[in-house]
């Protein structure tokens, strides 16, 4: 089995080096940057979608059906009011300035301070979300497959971020547009397949399993409890914020929409997209639906930790490992497209914020093109080696879902983002003094930490959820008004 999953992973990694090579030709910087901004949109929205589930929609959407039921369905109706946000607000904002690091914004509105500041929220961010994402995928690789081998668990990780390395590094945003459209694919394949197989293991119709699903109450759209965590209100409200800052604030989602060739197009993608996601996390919550009603029908042991709670990320591969060899190696080309798709964006958005909002590629007249290409290429790689570190870190502290740690660190650190954004966006007569925005992007997550931390002694029980992403903008903007002043606009 191990050798059959490790062929299937080479043909898969030939595949992507093989586009990668089409794809770079004639690179330069233009190209790894901004694709010279001729991507079809219709590429740019399919291939956002695999961008945009990872290897944690792969596994913990699925895997969170069993404690959480489809209360997720929340967030994703969410998803489409921040993706209309994207479409009519910030995409007019970054085609009218010709941005290629969303960021230069906060230099124009603010500052530099501001700009540095807005640049390493998002390294920051991006940097340990993606490596999350990444890591999740090394960690069912290395539990089913490196493991048996006696390897350790660094090595299929080191392995894996070469290869992202060396497939990104010529052609950047361009490879990562044309590659992640095959990585989405595969990624709904693997689901799709998964699905149809269990049905036919089971022999009951897809009506007739969620019919069961419903009476048995893993099928709950919708959390009613005010104080609850995931209560229906706050899933929809997060799920706009999510997507307006994971997705709008974001240098690696937006790098891929600024690759079309007109606004017009840009937003045709985005909107595409929106629909898109919908249909597709409706398709991964069914598909945990489908995995508990396999295991309580068939005596299956789902996974459990020393303290006997069901860890939700191994639900979807234990069951698919259980099955045949056919569920396994569809399982395993769809965990890695997801971990490409994931972690090939990042890469290639982390140099270009560090090249544009700190070296300044676009403004610095004193570096050539050729140092250009030399610097992008070592910071290329430095990233790839702090995207290796925080991988290996993480592996000690995993015990639970992803997805909700993933959203959680976002709570906290695109917080200030959404913030910066929304004072520069809406107050039009006052600048806030631009040396105080470092310490109030530092203030804002504690003191939401803290209110987080005592929420139920302070707010009557009440619990935040994901929208303690809002308090934390919310705080950011209130500050940034008070150091604020009143300025002549003409």
């Amino acid at each position: 089995m191990e050798s059959l999953i490790l062929i299937v992973f080479i043909i898969y990694t030939i595949v992507i080096l093989t586009i990668a090579h089409l794809t770079s030709r004639k690179s330069n910087n233009s190209i790894f940057f901004a694709g010279n901004r001729k991507s079809p949109w219709f590429i740019v929205a399919y291939g956002m979608i695999g961008a945009s589930l990872s290897g944690v929609t792969f596994m913990s959407v699925p895997g969170g059906v069993y404690s959480s039921q489809f209360t997720y369905f929340g967030i994703v109706l969410g998803y489409i009011i921040g993706y209309a946000v994207i479409a009519f607000l910030l995409l007019p904002l970054y085609y009218k300035l010709n941005l290629t690091s969303i960021y230069s914004y906060l230099e124009i509105k603010f500052g530099k301070n501001s700009e540095k500041t807005g640049a390493l929220l998002f390294i920051i961010s991006r940097l340990v979300g993606s490596a999350i994402r990444m890591y999740l995928v090394v960690f069912v690789l290395y539990e089913f497959v490196f493991k048996s081998w006696g390897i350790p668990f660094w090595v299929p990780a080191l392995f894996f971020i070469a290869l992202i390395l060396l497939y990104t590094f010529k052609g950047g945003i361009k490879t990562v547009v044309w590659t992640d459209t095959l990585q989405t694919t595969f990624l709904l394949l693997a689901a799709i397949m998964t699905v149809v197989i269990i049905l036919k293991t089971m022999d009951i119709s897809f009506a007739e399993l969620m019919s069961i699903s419903t009476e048995r109450g893993y099928t709950k759209l919708f959390e009613t409890d005010w104080s609850h965590s995931k209560f229906y209100v706050k899933q929809i409200l997060s799920g706009a914020f999510i997507t307006i800052a994971m997705t709008g604030l974001d240098q690696d989602m937006m790098q891929k929409n600024l690759t079309c060739k007109s606004l017009r197009d840009a937003q045709k993608n985005v909107l595409t997209s929106s629909l898109l996601f919908v249909i597709v996390n409706v398709l991964f919550m069914s598909l945990g639906a489908v995995l508990i009603y396999y295991a309580q029908e068939t005596g299956f042991i789902l996974p459990r930790n020393e303290s006997g709670v069901v860890i939700n990320d191994k639900i979807f591969p234990a069951i698919a490992f259980s099955l045949s060899k056919l569920t396994s190696v569809i399982f395993i080309v769809g965990l890695i497209a997801a971990g490409y798709s994931s972690a090939d964006g990042t890469l290639t958005a982390l140099t270009t914020t560090f090249c544009f909002d700190f070296l300044h590629f676009d403004k610095n007249k004193k570096i050539s093109e050729d140092d250009k290409v030399r610097y992008r290429k070592f910071i290329h790689i430095g990233f790839a080696l702090l995207y290796l570190l925080v991988i290996i870190m993480f592996r000690p502290i995993h015990n639970e879902s992803l997805i909700d740690k993933i959203f959680e660190i976002a709570g906290y650190t695109y917080g200030p983002l959404l913030g910066l954004y929304s004072f520069g966006l809406f107050v039009k007569n006052r600048k806030p003094n631009d040396k105080y925005v470092p310490f109030i992007a530092i203030a804002s997550p504690i003191i939401s930490y803290v209110i987080n931390h005592f929420s139920k002694e302070l707010f009557f029980g009440y619990q935040f959820g994901f929208e303690i992403l809002i308090l934390n903008g919310l705080l950011t903007f209130v500050a940034l008004l008070l150091v604020s002043k009143k300025q002549i606009v003409k």
